[in-house]
């Protein structure tokens, strides 16, 4: 069996996730294959989470931080250089789940750190959990995607994982926190590069096996159609946010000209269905918001431009629309 490795010189988390799709969909799946990679800052959410429930999108925008939607499920975690991301994909005849978990802790072993496996997802050391996985199988191959922790900036899972206190009744996975801990705090000396060799080893080693490591690029974008229509897909706005199992959002708020209770219904990140209870005099005022909220991006961009052109059409009732589209901005993010 042949082996191949591959290694992201790109930290762009659409990119990275772009490859481990091209990995697991193209690649001819006749060898044994490692993709060792990391993301510059990122929330990664699984396929079937809500982003305004899982993530600050305000203070990630604010601070540059990349948001991405993984093909596969599980729970949103945050990503920053100092996580060390491993692929395997294997023959599904020859897959070997265990001989990959075999492969990570030997390669932690040559850096002098003790590592177990912990349940059938993740490995630990001690009671800390230091890695967590994440698997997918098809006809014919077979793929185990997981994160080492190196010198993760913990601080910030809470800075952009806990997420605003929003009325929000979401469908899809939640997702949980654990007691997690940082290989360097094993190892002073650890980092990607000396983690990323390591592995590299190991693998060799664990079958016997050399292979060239292979740089991926952006210059591989244009060397692979089937990469960058991948790369496309994670970086459009309609896969990250339009791919939001429905919800519904409800807020409430006392103007001096009345009461505004609105109720929106979202279905891949578009309103669906606007209601509104209100004790307004200006009956015709509620029609046109529901009018021109609905089947809008749920968006604060978007719904701000709407209502600013409601409010330019309808000069009468600016004052009224601009107080709505202020309390929306404070309310929604992104």
């Amino acid at each position: 069996m042949k082996l191949r490795i591959l290694k992201s010189a790109v930290t762009n988390p659409w990119f990275n996730l772009a490859t481990e799709d091209w990995i697991f969909n193209t690649l001819n799946p006749d060898s044994h294959t490692l993709f060792l990679w990391r993301n510059s800052e990122t929330v990664v959410i699984g396929r079937s989470q809500n982003p305004w429930v899982e993530c600050k999108i305000d203070k990630m925008q604010d601070d540059d931080v990349f948001l991405a939607r993984r093909q596969s499920g599980g729970g949103a975690v945050f990503h920053d250089l100092g996580n060390t991301n491993f692929t395997f994909l294997s023959p599904k005849a020859d897959y070997d789940q265990a001989a990959n978990f075999t492969i990570i802790i030997n390669a932690l072993k040559k850096l002098g750190i003790d590592a177990n496996l912990s349940g059938r997802n993740d490995m630990q050391v001690g009671e800390k959990k230091i890695s967590g996985s994440a698997f997918k199988h098809a006809a014919d191959r077979s793929f185990h995607h997981g994160t080492l922790l190196v010198n993760a900036n913990m601080q910030k899972l809470g800075d952009y994982l806990n997420p605003h206190p929003l009325k929000l009744k979401a469908k899809g996975i939640k997702s949980v926190r654990a007691r997690v801990a940082n290989l360097v705090e094993f190892n002073k000396s650890i980092n990607h590069e000396t983690l990323s060799e390591a592995i590299i080893e190991a693998f060799r080693e664990y079958y016997g096996d050399t292979a060239p490591v292979e740089e991926l690029d952006e210059a591989s974008l244009a060397k692979q159609p089937t990469l960058n229509k991948y790369y496309q897909q994670m970086a459009d706005w309609d896969w990250r946010f339009g791919k939001t199992p429905e919800f519904s959002h409800h807020i409430e708020t006392r103007f001096d000209w009345g009461i505004i209770d609105l109720h929106l219904d979202v279905k891949q990140a578009v309103i669906r269905e606007v209601v509104i209870f209100s004790d307004a005099l200006n009956v015709e005022l509620i029609d046109l918001l529901k009018d021109t909220l609905t089947g809008i991006k749920y968006n604060k961009a978007d719904i701000k431009t709407k209502l600013d052109e409601l409010g330019k059409a309808h000069a009468e009732l600016a004052a009224q629309i601009d107080d709505v589209s202020k309390w929306l901005s404070e309310q929604l993010e992104g």
